[in-house]
């Protein structure tokens, strides 16, 4: 269940994005505002493995029938980079600071360092990929701009969900 809800929510934020942040594309897969890499995070913490298969496999599909060239290996490839470097970077993280399963722990401290953990390996497995499958977005300024792209997208995705958090905690009635 964890994998379909994750290919439904990644894909549904995917388009989302690529409505609303048109104007900051910089090329092909990089974007100065990339709000799925936020979401991508957020479901490998929930989900875990589940989350990665889900994410892996609506971005391949994103990638084939999408915008991308229709060469098979190069999505399957930018799936599995899409699913499972969040999911590489969580091990990375908890290797190096406690996060509770049920996500009690989680301070902005925990965020920052997830978030700047997973958009480095993000941004340089997914450049990696399309340097050696000789795509024009493969390189160092390609990358820069995903990984603050990653950053932006994670961070902003976040306080659209803390906002959201805190405006129905606060239209909930009070019960005394």
């Amino acid at each position: 269940m964890g994998a379909l809800i994750s290919a439904l929510l990644y894909s549904i934020i995917f388009f989302l994005n690529d409505l609303v942040t048109e104007a900051v594309k910089y090329d092909l897969g990089v974007s100065w505002i990339y709000l799925p890499a936020g979401l991508r995070l957020l479901l490998i913490l929930i989900f875990g493995l589940a989350g990665a298969i889900g994410i892996a496999v609506a971005s391949f599909a994103i990638s084939y029938f999408g915008v991308f060239p229709t060469d098979l290996v190069t999505c399957i490839g930018i799936g599995l980079i899409s699913g499972f470097a969040p999911l590489l970077a969580k091990w990375v993280v908890v290797s190096n600071i406690p996060i509770n399963n049920d996500l009690s722990n989680l301070s902005l401290q925990k965020i920052v360092f997830c978030v700047v953990v997973y958009a480095f390996m993000s941004a340089g497995l997914h450049q990696i990929w399309f340097e050696l499958r000789d795509l024009e977005s493969g390189s160092l300024d390609h990358f820069l701009v995903m990984f603050v792209g990653d950053i932006a997208g994670s961070i902003l995705l976040i306080a659209i969900i803390k906002y959201s958090i805190d405006l129905l905690k606060r239209s909930k009635p009070k019960h005394d």
